[in-house]
C-alpha cells in the first residue's frame, strides 16, 4: 500500500490491534494493516492516538503533517538508524571537500539532464513546439559542470538550468485552461505552481524518510545550505526525482484533463490556490501510482519502482561516502 493520506478534516486516527484506524463522524473511512504502511502523511486538521503514535514509531512508520495545500509543518521520526558511518562519513565531506563537490554536481547533474529529456520528449512528440533555446541553455549548464570547482558556482549552474526548463514550462501545457508564468510559493497563487508545490512536499516526505532508513542524517546537505529545521540533504537527493515524478504526474494531471479548474480554490486574503478535497484525492492518487511505475534501474540494471529507487539512491551516496564505490550515479532517464 505504500504511503497513506489522510485529507478528511476532523478525523481521528487510531491502532487497532495490527490495523490503522481512520474514523470521521463516527465512522470508518480507512482501515488498513500497519504491515502494508511505509508512511503516514496528515493534511489539515486530524487527531491521533498516542497508542497510534507508539506503533508508528515502533514499526518505524514516519509521519509528516502538511497543512491542506500541502505546506509542510513537521514531522514524526522513528529512532535515527543506527548506522553512525554513514553518518560520520557524511559530516566528514561537509563543506566544500571534493566529496561535497562531486555529489553536488551528481545531484545538479541528474536534474538538469532529466530536464532536458522531458524538453526533448515534448519537442519529439509535439513538433509545432520551439524548445531549442531552453534544452541548448541546459545542454550549456551540464557541460560547465565539470569546469567548476566552487559549491557557489554548481548552484548558479543549478539556477540558470531550472530558469531555462520553467521558460519552457507553459508549452508543456497542453490545455487551454491553465498556464504558466514563473515559479512562485510561500504561498503558489496559481493552480500549476500549486500543484507542483505540493507533489514537492509529497516527495520530500518520501525522501527523507529513504535517508533515514539508510542512516543519513538528513539535516546536513551540500547543494542546499544548512538552516535551521530544514532537511537540506533530503532536498539535495530530491533534485533527480523532481522532474522524473512531480512534474510528470502535474503534466499527466493537466493534459489528460484529470483535474479541471474547478478542482482549485482561491484563498481571499492570501490568494493561495490549493485543491478541493475531490481534486486532491485524484492528485494524490496519481502520485501514489507514479511511485510504484517499474523501470530498468540504469546502474542496477535491474527492474525497480520509484518508490524504491528513493532508497537505492541513498545507498548509492552512502556506498560512495563510505568509500565503496568512485563516483556518486544520479538517477538519470532516457
Amino acid at each position: 500500500m505504500g504511503t497513506i493520506y489522510v485529507t478528511q478534516d476532523d478525523s481521528f486516527i487510531s491502532k487497532n490491534d495490527e490495523r490503522l484506524n481512520v474514523k470521521f463522524d463516527k465512522k470508518v473511512i480507512l482501515d488498513v494493516p500497519l504491515i502494508k504502511v511505509d508512511g503516514l502523511v496528515v493534511m489539515g486538521r486530524s487527531s491521533i492516538s498516542p497508542a497510534a503514535i507508539a506503533e508508528l514509531i515502533d514499526k518505524k512508520i514516519p509521519l509528516t503533517l502538511l497543512t491542506n495545500n500541502g505546506k509542510y509543518i513537521a514531522r514524526l521520526e522513528p529512532e535515527m538508524s543506527k548506522n553512525i558511518f554513514v553518518r560520520n562519513a557524511q559530516w566528514k565531506a561537509a563543506g566544500e571537500s571534493a566529496q561535497a563537490i562531486h555529489v553536488t554536481q551528481g545531484f545538479v547533474r541528474g536534474k538538469l539532464k532529466n530536464y532536458r529529456q522531458t524538453l526533448l520528449q515534448s519537442q519529439r512528440r509535439y513538433s509545432e513546439l520551439d524548445l531549442s533555446a531552453g534544452i541548448t541553455q541546459l545542454t550549456n549548464a551540464i557541460a560547465s559542470l565539470e569546469k567548476v570547482d566552487v559549491i557557489n558556482s554548481i548552484r548558479g549552474l543549478e539556477g540558470a538550468g531550472s530558469a531555462a526548463y520553467f521558460g519552457c514550462f507553459n508549452q508543456l501545457i497542453r490545455v487551454d485552461d491553465f498556464s504558466f508564468t514563473t515559479r512562485n510559493r510561500r504561498p503558489p497563487v496559481d493552480p500549476v505552481n500549486s500543484l507542483l508545490s505540493l507533489g514537492y512536499s509529497l516527495l520530500r516526505h518520501d525522501i527523507q524518510g529513504a535517508l533515514n532508513i539508510v542512516g543519513f542524517d538528513p539535516y546536513l546537505g551540500y547543494l542546499h545550505t544548512e538552516r535551521y529545521g530544514r532537511p537540506s540533504l533530503a532536498l539535495d537527493l530530491m533534485e533527480e526525482f523532481r522532474p522524473l515524478i512531480v512534474d510528470a504526474v502535474v503534466l499527466t494531471a493537466i493534459n489528460r484533463r484529470m483535474l479541471t479548474p474547478k478542482d482549485f480554490i482561491t484563498e481571499p486574503v492570501s490568494n493561495a490556490v490549493s485543491l478541493t478535497k475531490e481534486g486532491l484525492h485524484t492528485f494524490l492518487r496519481l502520485y501514489q501510482e507514479k511511485k510504484q511505475d517499474k523501470f530498468k534501474h540504469p546502474i542496477l540494471q535491474k527492474q525497480h519502482s520509484y518508490q524504491e529507487t528513493f532508497e537505492i539512491q541513498a545507498r548509492l551516496l552512502a556506498k560512495y561516502l563510505l568509500g565503496e564505490i568512485d563516483k556518486y550515479p544520479p538517477l538519470v532517464m532516457k
